[in-house]
């Protein structure tokens, strides 16, 4: 698992440094959706009122494949917890819409896009945020704390998914949710077939399957779990919406 972590650390490391020093987010190794990030990848998924009200930097740094504080349904007051929050996009528009009696927490485990979200949140005058350093399948934060957990494009990115599925469910208050946008493969694709599709920094290798995804979530604790595509990103895999709820 370290060897993966490391790979991914070190690429999205890139990608923070290439924004921080004026850039645009891309890189030779491929993003998420490829170096161009076009195709239905970042910032292109968020509205354009969205973007407008972010720094820059924060929206240049977004490359996932959807907008998960659109699917997520945040209400005012409650505390959101964003895995593998980057340059801080979902972070800054989940603080906004639970305000501010809610809470938003960032977690990444790369330096400098911490460094980059932290920057960002000082720009937008972001006061009930805080990024946290760790990772997605250990979280420094204590049981039952957080009301919803989203994610963008990052939970393909584990080694140990189940992990990370445990993980989600413990942080999680009784009842609370999930609403994430992640790449999901066909149930008819091998790990080998989806390895030939893209890259694992990519998005791509390391995507669960339908069928694995939904019994993964189940064996974790979920129930009311939901799995919609919304639009194809290479053959046989998919964007997709998830949402479920901790049992």
């Amino acid at each position: 698992m370290s060897e993966v972590r490391e790979q991914v650390r070190e690429h999205y490391r890139e990608v923070a440094i290439d924004v921080r020093d004026g850039g645009d987010g891309c890189c030779d190794s491929g993003c998420c959706g490829g170096p161009t990030n076009s195709g239905g990848w970042g910032a292109e998924l968020y509205q354009a009122a969205e973007r407008a009200e972010l720094p820059d930097a924060a929206v240049l740094a977004s490359l996932g494949c959807g907008n998960p504080t659109a699917v997520a349904e945040l209400r005012e007051g409650e505390t959101v917890l964003d895995l593998g929050s980057g340059g801080g996009i979902d972070v800054l528009l989940s603080a906004r819409r639970v305000g501010s009696t809610g809470h938003a927490y960032g977690l990444d485990m790369t330096d400098e896009m911490l460094d980059l979200a932290r920057r960002n949140a000082t720009d937008a005058g972001a006061e009930n945020v805080e990024f946290l350093k760790g990772y997605i399948e250990d979280v420094p934060l204590p049981d039952a704390s957080v009301d919803v957990i989203i994610s963008n494009c990052v939970i393909n990115l584990s080694a140990d998914k189940l992990a990370v599925f445990q993980e989600m469910r413990r942080v999680l208050k009784p009842g609370g949710r999930i609403g994430i946008s992640d790449i999901v493969a066909s149930d008819d694709l091998s790990p080998a077939a989806r390895a030939e599709r893209g890259s694992l920094v990519g998005c791509i290798a390391g995507a669960l399957s339908f069928d694995e995804c939904r019994s993964g979530l189940e064996g974790a604790g979920f129930g009311e779990i939901e799995i919609e595509p919304t639009h194809d990103v290479a053959d046989g895999m998919h964007a997709a919406i998830v949402r479920a709820r901790r049992l």
